[in-house]
C-alpha cells in the first residue's frame, strides 16, 4: 500500500485549510492510500513545531526528511503557497525536489496585501499545482505555473441533523429572535463591520416583523486572528445590534449544529479562496447574504440563486437585507431548494476520489483507482 503524507502549518482545526485537508485525506484513503498527516501545530499524526506559522526556527533537514521518508506522495496544504514561515517552506521545497507532490493552493501571496510583491510558489517538474478557484489558476498561469483546478467538496449528509434547539438554548437565543450567523474567524478580510451593518439593516426590515421575528441577533462564530483582537473588541463594545461571539459550552459543536441553530447566514468577506459557507449554507437550506469576493461569482455560475453585490456599501447592506428578509419571510421559496440541488450536484464529497485521480495520474504516471 502506498503512503501519502499531508503536510501543513497546522491541521485538525476548523480553519478552511484543515477542513479541506481532512477531505483529501479521506479521498486518498478511498483510493487505497495509507495517509499520514504532518503539521507544525494542531492535531496531526506527527507534529514538527518548526513548521508552525509562529515557529522561531524551522525543523532540521534531518527531522523533515525523516518525517517524509516513507512518503510515495506528499500533499502540501498551503505551506508552499503563503509565505507564513519562509524558512520552513524553503526547507520543504528542498526536501521535496524531484519527488511526487501535489501543492494544494488555498491562498496565494499576491492575494494578501502584505505579500503582494512576493514571488509565486516554488516549482519542480515532479510536482503538480492545484488551485481551488479559477482566478488563482489564471494568476498562477500568468506567473508561469500551470495548475489544475479542483474546487472544494462537501458531504451533503453532514448537514441533515444539526442540533438546532440545543445550540440555541446554549446561546440564550429566544424563539422569536432571528439568529444571523457569520461562520468565520475574525480577520480584516472577513469584514465583520460589513456583516454587523447588514445585520442592523436586517433588524429594521418590516417584512421580518410581520413574519413574527421580534429581533435580530448577530453571531460571529470564530475567534480573532492575525492581530485583529483589539479591533474586534472595539467593534463589539458598541455594536449596532445584539451580538454573540464564539461557541458556547456544551459542545463540541460541529458545522451542522451552527447552521441548524442559525436562521440565516452572512459571508461579508472581501476575499475568500473558496468560501465554504456558500456551499454549506446551501446544503443546510439557509438563506445567504454574500460579500463581493471573486470566488463567489465563480460559484454562482453553477446555478446558485444568490444576490451578489458589486461592492460593500450602505446601499448594498440595505439591498442585501431586503433580499434576505424576503427569503426569511417565505421559507419555502424556490431558491432554497434550487441552491441545495446545485450544491449536491456539483460539490459532492463522494465525487472527490474520482476528481483526484487525474491529478494523481499526472504526478505519479498511473491511476490511483483501486
Amino acid at each position: 500500500m502506498s503512503t501519502a503524507v499531508l503536510v501543513s502549518f497546522r491541521l485538525g482545526g476548523t480553519d478552511g485549510v484543515s477542513v479541506e485537508a481532512a477531505k483529501w485525506a479521506w479521498a486518498l484513503g478511498q483510493l487505497g492510500w495509507r495517509v499520514r498527516t504532518l503539521a507544525g501545530t494542531g492535531c496531526a499524526d506527527q507534529l514538527l513545531p518548526g513548521l508552525a506559522i509562529d515557529a522561531d526556527q524551522p525543523p532540521t533537514s534531518r527531522e523533515l526528511a525523516d518525517a517524509l521518508a516513507d512518503a510515495d506522495l506528499v500533499v502540501v496544504e498551503n505551506l508552499l503557497s503563503l509565505p507564513l514561515n519562509p524558512p520552513a517552506a524553503k526547507l520543504l521545497a528542498r526536501v521535496l525536489a524531484g519527488r511526487p507532490a501535489l501543492l494544494h493552493h488555498h491562498d496565494l501571496p499576491w492575494q494578501r496585501p502584505r505579500f503582494a510583491r512576493l514571488p509565486p510558489p516554488p516549482d519542480d517538474p515532479a510536482w503538480v499545482h492545484v488551485a481551488i478557484n479559477a482566478l488563482s489558476q489564471r494568476q498562477l498561469a500568468r506567473r508561469g505555473l500551470q495548475a489544475a483546478l479542483l474546487r472544494n467538496a462537501f458531504d451533503p449528509s453532514a448537514f441533515a441533523a444539526g442540533r438546532r434547539q440545543a445550540l440555541r438554548d446554549a446561546l440564550g437565543v429566544e424563539p422569536d429572535e432571528l439568529l444571523l450567523l457569520q461562520p468565520t474567524r475574525a480577520l480584516p478580510r472577513k469584514n465583520v463591520p460589513g456583516g454587523l451593518a447588514l445585520g442592523a439593516h436586517l433588524a429594521r426590515q418590516p417584512l421580518l416583523h410581520r413574519a413574527g421575528w421580534r429581533a435580530v441577533r448577530y453571531w460571529l462564530a470564530g475567534p480573532p486572528e492575525d492581530g485583529y483582537g483589539p479591533e474586534l473588541t472595539r467593534l463589539l463594545a458598541d455594536p449596532p445590534l445584539p451580538v454573540t461571539h464564539g461557541l458556547p459550552p456544551g459542545g463540541p459543536w460541529d458545522p451542522a449544529d451552527l447552521y441548524a441553530a442559525a436562521d440565516a447566514v452572512v459571508l461579508p468577506s472581501f476575499w475568500e479562496g473558496f468560501g465554504n459557507p456558500t456551499i454549506e449554507s446551501a446544503l443546510a437550506r439557509r438563506p445567504l447574504a454574500l460579500g463581493p469576493f471573486p470566488a463567489a461569482r465563480e460559484l454562482a455560475a453553477y446555478g446558485f440563486s444568490w444576490a451578489l453585490p458589486d461592492d460593500w456599501t450602505p446601499a448594498t447592506h440595505a439591498a442585501l437585507a431586503a433580499d434576505l428578509a424576503e427569503w426569511l419571510a417565505e421559507p419555502q421559496k424556490w431558491r432554497t431548494d434550487r441552491n441545495e440541488a446545485v450544491a449536491r450536484r456539483h460539490f459532492a464529497l463522494a465525487e472527490l476520489p474520482l476528481r483526484l485521480d487525474p491529478l494523481l495520474r499526472r504526478v505519479l504516471g498511473r491511476s490511483a483507482l483501486p
